[in-house]
């Protein structure tokens, strides 16, 4: 079968590849040349391309007859190319985008080279691009002297072929992706969440602020991490650059008044009576950085229209003043009110929810994201630990009796993450020995059942799990609790067997139901004598 021949895709030095006088041409490094001189690359067609002004032409001419001479089985194909501006981006892009767009490309009997190593640092990049993007399929290759010096004693230089399909690059690849790992990790802040919805929220975040400076929506109840979250983005802005201004952070329900307007816009001197001194505003604070306005809903409908000219534009007046400033700052929203429905009410702007609600995020409360109840602990016992210079550990079975509480269906958590911030402070705060014990646990646990105004009751059922060690499954527990229904209302051991494997015993020659119940039971290390026990709370 016939080996596919190459073809090598380059535009004429007009300085480089003119070097030398005469005789004392063959002296010298020229790169169109060397391209066709290397020992273990034979170039079976090269397409080059040269100015339209006589000189261009002349010394195309002279390098491909050279060329003939180096190379006989060389083909030099001239492409005379009309360029007012080599170094203008749009006029060189649209100019190689037509050639490469009309070139007959024959990849099942051709491979392709893009010279990149002669034409100004715009066609460069222009011919790194169409080969990124595949609007020509080559990889690039750059010839260079052997020496320090073009003159060095052998002329034909070196080369390198770059293949810019990443595809082929796994370890390049692996790094994109530790790189988006890393990214997501810090909008968690190393938390190892496990709700799936959640995490595909934090992956989504990661690619938006990576890629793009359009306001963020982030929508949540209060306490759910809304101001947290911002800042963790604008901490992944900064790493990768794209911020390096400030991070500004303002509770639109604080503000009110002309208080509101000077805080957000600034005032001059005397625009307000107690205005003795100007003041420069939050958002010229956030320029080039990130605003995070939080509980945007609250903010007054003057304030809303300013904001939006701010958005749109990067330009505001603040107050008693006829200049513009201006603030080139990414936005960050947040809100826990429904900004539609504001909208509708007339308290909230159609057109400014139109501008910031290019990117929304919903962050769920902690009641629905109970599986990341326990990283989130374990993540506070550390912040705890680094602000308060000491560790602080649970028992195993305080830690247990804990999580059963935490996760069961009687706990609302209704100051959210914030309210679990505080019950392990708390907690940690009155550790003895740096070890939280069951007393302590409990008495965090009857705070919590007044602050969610919950009968002075307990769970039996949750205890005996917490102190048996077991972790189970809703399923299971579900299922667990329906069977101890049905015991608490059985005359014995058998009758309650006879009830719940009515259908099943039918098919056996001899039915044990007693032992059916007891084995079910001892899954959960529960014995017959504790079932009214276990099966309603206690007050």
């Amino acid at each position: 079968m016939r080996a596919k021949k190459t073809v090598a895709i380059g535009i004429l030095g007009s300085k480089l590849d003119r070097v030398g006088k005469g005789s004392q041409r063959w002296n010298k490094w020229r790169p169109t040349l060397s391209l066709c001189q290397q020992p273990d690359l034979l170039i079976d067609r090269l397409e080059l391309i040269h100015g339209e002004a006589r000189w261009d032409t002349d010394l195309a001419l002279k390098v491909a007859a050279d060329i003939a001479q180096v190379s006989p089985e060389t083909e030099v194909r001239l492409h005379p190319m009309a360029l007012q501006n080599p170094w203008d981006f749009e006029e060189v892009y649209a100019s190689l985008h037509d050639f490469a767009a009309g070139y007959p490309f024959d990849t099942a009997g051709e491979d392709y080279l893009v010279h990149i190593t002669t034409g100004t640092h715009v066609q460069q990049i222009v011919w790194f691009l169409l080969a990124e993007s595949r609007h020509i399929p080559a990889k690039l290759i750059q010839t260079q002297p052997s020496g320090a010096r073009e003159d060095d004693s052998a002329p034909a230089g070196r080369h390198v072929v770059t293949d810019l399909d990443l595809q082929r690059y796994d370890q390049i690849a692996k790094r994109f992706q530790a790189e988006r790992l890393q990214g997501t990790e810090l909008l968690k802040s190393g938390i190892a969440t496990r709700n799936a919805a959640f995490n595909r929220t934090i992956e989504q975040i990661e690619r938006v602020a990576a890629r793009s400076r359009a306001p963020i929506l982030i929508s949540g109840p209060t306490g759910a991490g809304k101001s947290f979250l911002a800042r963790q983005i604008y901490e992944l802005k900064r790493g990768r650059h794209q911020v390096d201004g400030a991070f500004v952070e303002v509770n639109c329900a604080t503000l009110r008044g002309d208080t509101a307007m000077s805080t957000l816009f600034g005032h001059t001197k005397g625009a307000f009576t107690g205005a003795q001194q100007a003041r420069e505003g939050l958002l010229r604070s956030a320029h080039k950085g990130v605003l995070f306005l939080d509980e945007i809903g609250e903010l007054p409908l003057d304030e809303q229209a300013m904001l939006l000219k701010a958005i749109e534009e990067k330009r505001f007046l603040p107050m008693g003043s006829d200049k513009e400033v201006e603030s080139d700052f990414t936005l960050i929203a947040g809100t826990n009110r429904d900004l539609q429905a504001r909208v509708n009410e007339g308290q909230f702007r159609e057109d400014l929810l139109a501008r910031i609600n290019i990117w929304t995020f919903v962050l769920p409360g902690l009641a629905n994201r109970s599986e990341d109840i326990e990283p989130n602990i374990d993540f506070e016992l550390q912040r705890y630990a680094r602000d308060n210079g000491h560790r602080v550990r649970f028992s195993a079975e305080a830690r247990r009796r804990y999580l059963s509480f935490a996760t069961s269906r009687d706990a609302n958590w209704s100051g959210n993450f914030r309210q679990l911030s505080a019950s392990i402070t708390r907690m940690a705060t009155l550790a003895d020995s740096g070890r939280i014990d069951m007393a302590l646990v409990e008495d965090e646990l009857e705070r919590l059942r007044q602050d969610w105004r919950l009968p002075a009751t307990s769970d039996p059922l949750s205890e005996h799990l917490a102190n048996a060690g077991l972790e189970i499954d809703l399923f299971d527990r579900l299922q667990l609790e329906s069977v101890l229904r049905v015991c608490r209302t059985a005359a014995s051991q058998a009758d309650a067997g006879r009830k719940l494997f009515a259908h099943s015993r039918t098919a056996k020659a001899s039915p044990n139901d007693s032992d059916r119940i007891r084995k079910f039971l001892a899954r959960f290390n529960i014995t017959w004598s504790q079932v009214h026990e276990l099966s309603a709370p206690r007050r």
